[in-house]
């Protein structure tokens, strides 16, 4: 929003400076996630393999833990499914673990399916959650193809939807859709996926409205609703006796401005929501491996569960100096 409202000077504002602050334990934290430093505990060790069950027709060999670990292995090294297969094969062998591996087509059957849980970080006490969308790319013709022959584009896309703690920079939910779905419809999803209570919600203004309002009302009653109204937003009817939340943050934006009413509120943290997402598409990917969308929400909420462990070894902290 500031740089819309400065859009005509924009080359005259000074570019932000930030310090990182605690750079001597973020550069440690970058090494330690180049480490191969691999263990397997025995629980996993024991549920590898399944049990025979007696049951007619021929029972599956590995565990969901199994197709989980390879799964989460793909998406950390960016490997396709045949060099997992290798990958984990000599892993096994490194350790000295007699245990088999699933083979690449076992891999791409059993992930379609596969629950991944707990698939994202919980944390204790009251959180704030910033709320935000991106696009990620599935197989077909690209743009540079487009632009070079024409014709009507092919590539197809799927909105990821993410609930990000500002704070710790883990992301507590996360959805997979369509892009027929939009962003407002799914806040009660992702809300019901954070168990601790909320204390406020921020969003950009995609999702200005009164369902917004109240799916965060009915996670938490007390949570505040940071959301910038549209320009054509007014009061309500009862804007006088009894304002609403949203009554409050236009009657704000009329007194102070938009840019007063985003200090006021700190709006500021919105931004942190856009991190992750470009924290995601740099390690993770900026698309989708697999074909169909079971096995796409599959492979979306692991790779959150893998940005979350590489977030545990360590992020910067930094401070505006001018």
């Amino acid at each position: 929003m500031p740089y819309k409202a400065n859009e005509v000077r924009r080359h005259r504002i000074p570019r932000t400076r930030y310090k990182v602050e605690n750079w001597a334990e973020y550069d440690a934290g970058l090494v330690r996630r180049g480490s191969l430093t691999v263990w397997v505990t025995p629980e996993a060790i024991t549920a590898w393999t399944l049990a025979r069950t007696g049951r007619r027709g021929r029972p599956q060999k590995y565990s969901d833990i199994a197709v989980e670990a390879g799964l989460m292995l793909r998406l950390a090294f960016g490997r396709p499914w045949r060099q997992t297969e290798g990958l984990l094969g000599s892993i096994m062998g490194l350790l000295g673990l007699n245990l088999p591996v699933p083979d690449h087509t076992t891999f791409s059957r059993r992930s379609a399916d596969l629950s991944v849980a707990p698939a994202l970080k919980r944390t204790a006490g009251p959180v704030t959650v910033v709320i935000d969308s991106t696009g990620l790319k599935l197989f077909g013709a690209g743009e540079w193809q487009q632009e070079k022959h024409g014709g009507k584009p092919r590539r197809t896309w799927r909105k990821l939807h993410l609930a990000v703690n500002p704070d710790t920079g883990d992301i507590l939910a996360s959805e997979l859709t369509t892009t027929d779905d939009g962003d407002a419809s799914l806040v009660g999803a992702l809300l019901e996926k954070v168990p601790q209570e909320i204390t406020a919600v921020l969003a950009d203004g995609a999702y200005d409205g009164d369902p917004v309002y109240r799916a965060v009302a009915a996670h938490s009653a007390e949570a505040a609703v940071i959301i910038p109204p549209r320009k054509t937003a007014v009061l309500s009817d009862t804007a006088e006796t009894a304002p609403t939340r949203r009554d409050r943050h236009l009657q704000l934006i009329a007194e102070k401005g938009r840019l007063g009413w985003q200090r006021a509120v700190g709006y500021g943290k919105r931004s942190l929501v856009e991190v992750a997402v470009l924290r995601y598409k740099a390690l993770i990917g900026r698309g989708l491996r697999a074909r169909t969308l079971p096995a796409q929400k599959t492979e979306a909420a692991a790779g959150c569960r893998v940005l979350n462990v590489m977030t545990s070894l360590g992020r910067p902290v930094s401070r505006r100096v001018a």
